[in-house]
């Protein structure tokens, strides 16, 4: 086992399951990743085995089928599994806060209907803030849910939706008010539940998934549109039975899910590191392994720091979380800080590579495409440090 990215703290249980997983990784993942990410290819064979190892019921309740795991237990095996393949982690992260957003703001009725299934892969979930033009302004959404009796009518269109074909179950945001002086933008908006069929094209009356986006890296998982016209949801299909609290139980699942992207990034991180610290050991230049030359040195040395710095700030802020704590900050300084390093230990072990690096043979180049969209997901770096910097301003404000 690498020295590096170790979690002190652990219960048995807890190294349990991550030695668990991290075989699965080693034997099932890494073997077929990239030949499965050159042909665009979902991973339905490594999902299947995820499904029975539980990972998809990991934070459900053990009332509800699921294993009753810490976010931090969570957070070590999507880093695992991050490792193994960046979209294998995707696709379970959406359907994560899906569950995670009906555990904590679902009615009883919803978390026994839901729950059960998607504790067992059976139901899986996507969710949909983002729209066209929209960028990070969540606030400026323009799909509208408009209530009929005992159903709502939802209109408008969605963009970037992690799962969009392969889900079962979509937590879809939208406008239920009308902007009315006084009262803020985010406060007259709706989560709604949504069930669908599988696949592309209309997967129920009103709603459309129209293809997948082709994308330059996190190929594999499906990343769509949704175009909602006239789709009618049943009012008891508001997440926690009351409507504009939508932003609010967004923004919780968003913060976890930034545990998750800085998770995401200190998998990729290591195995980044692997590769360049294996392949600098391999390659000789001047007689000599490129390893016993200062210059490459140095790079292990900073990447190394980085795969170590980026790990505990990302258990630092699942701790903080799983201990009932506000941890905006915490999860905002690890995604941005995870974000970034992990861009810079794949570009480092890109050049160690060097032309080699180049090629689709070499596992390297995968990951350097991947890495880019660590730094937009659940956030760009700039929506990061906004957070960072209100939040220091509140803990260290001075006396007028």
């Amino acid at each position: 086992m690498s020295r590096l990215a170790q979690t002190e703290g652990l219960t048995d249980i807890q190294r349990e399951i991550l030695s668990t997983v991290r075989n699965f990784v080693d034997k099932e993942i890494l073997p077929v990743a990239t030949e499965l990410e050159h042909r665009d290819e979902y991973p339905t064979a490594i999902v299947e085995g995820l499904k029975e190892l539980g990972v998809f019921g990991l934070m459900i309740p053990e009332e509800y089928g699921g294993l009753g795991e810490s976010l931090l237990t969570y957070a070590l095996c999507v880093e695992e599994i991050a490792r193994g393949w960046m979209s294998v982690s995707g696709i379970i992260n959406t359907h994560f806060i899906v569950a995670y957003m009906l555990g904590r703001h679902g009615t009883a009725e919803q978390k026994e209907y839901f729950l059960p299934k998607m504790a067992l892969g059976e139901i899986r979930g996507a969710f949909s803030m983002s729209e066209p033009g929209l960028g990070s302004d969540v606030s400026a959404i323009t799909s509208k849910a408009v209530r009929d009796g005992d159903e709502y009518v939802l209109n408008g269109q969605k963009m970037w939706l992690t799962n969009g074909a392969t889900s079962t179950l979509v937590a879809v945001l939208c406008r239920t008010g009308e902007p009315r002086e006084g009262v803020a933008p985010h406060k007259t908006m709706t989560t709604f539940l949504v069930e669908k069929e599988p696949g592309f094209g209309e997967v129920r009356p009103g709603l459309t998934i129209p293809g997948k986006i082709e994308k330059m890296g996190y190929k594999g998982v499906d990343t769509t549109e949704l175009i909602m016209d006239g789709l009618r949801i049943p009012a008891d299909r508001v997440l926690g039975g009351t409507p504009d609290r939508g932003f609010y139980q967004m923004m919780d699942g968003v913060e976890v899910g930034r545990v998750n992207v800085a998770a995401r990034g200190c998998g990729v991180a290591r195995r980044a590191f692997e590769l360049g610290i294996a392949y600098a050991q391999q390659r000789h230049t001047f007689g000599r392994p490129i390893a016993q030359h200062q210059a490459i040195q140095f790079k292990l040395a900073e990447m190394g720091t980085k795969v170590e710095a980026a790990h505990a700030m990302m258990v630092n802020a699942a701790r903080k979380k799983d201990s009932g704590a506000r941890n905006d900050l915490e999860a905002g300084m690890a995604k941005y800080l995870a974000s970034e390093y992990c861009k810079e230990v794949v570009e480092d072990a890109f050049r160690i590579h060097g032309g080699y690096g180049f090629s689709k043979e070499y596992e390297i180049e995968r990951l350097y495409r991947e890495a880019p969209m660590l730094l937009i997901g659940e956030g760009t770096a700039e929506i990061q440090k906004m957070i960072i910097g209100r939040r220091l301003l509140e803990e260290y404000r001075t006396q007028d």
